[in-house]
C-alpha cells in the first residue's frame, strides 16, 4: 500500500506534499507524488529511508488533472490520497470547477484534505 499526493504548483500543493510525507512516514509506506504542475517538480528533500515515486503528467496537456490522479489511483495500490485545498466562492466553483472537489467526491480511497496555514 502507498500514500498518493496530488501536487499542483501552489501553496496548497506544497502543504499537501508536506502532509503526505508525514503520513507516509507515520504509516511506514511508499509515497507516490503526482506532479500536476506540468513543469519539473522542484526536488524537495525527502527524508532518508522514504521510498518515493514521482509521476509526471503524461498525455495531452489539456487533460483534466483530476482524471490523471484518479487513473493513477486505479493502477496502483493506494491506501490514501492527500490533496491541498483552498477556500473558493460558490460562483468560483461553478464557473471554474474544482479539481479538489472532484477528487474528494470521486476518489475510491479515503482523502486527506490539507488547508495551508494563513502564514504560508
Amino acid at each position: 500500500m502507498s500514500i498518493m499526493v496530488a501536487v499542483p504548483d501552489s501553496v496548497e500543493g506544497r502543504a499537501a506534499l508536506d502532509a503526505a510525507i508525514a503520513e507516509a512516514r507515520r504509516l511506514d509506506t511508499e509515497l507516490v507524488v503526482v506532479n500536476l504542475a506540468l513543469t519539473d517538480l522542484a526536488a524537495p528533500e525527502f527524508p532518508p529511508g522514504l521510498e518515493v515515486t514521482v509521476l509526471d503528467r503524461e498525455g495531452r496537456p489539456d487533460r483534466d488533472p483530476a482524471d490523471a490522479v484518479l487513473d493513477e489511483i486505479e493502477t496502483r495500490s493506494v491506501e490514501r490520497l492527500v490533496i491541498g485545498i483552498r477556500r473558493r466562492s460558490p460562483v468560483g466553483k461553478a464557473l471554474l470547477g474544482s479539481i479538489s472537489q472532484r477528487l474528494l467526491l470521486d476518489s475510491p480511497v479515503p482523502v486527506l484534505a490539507i488547508k495551508p496555514s494563513e502564514a504560508e
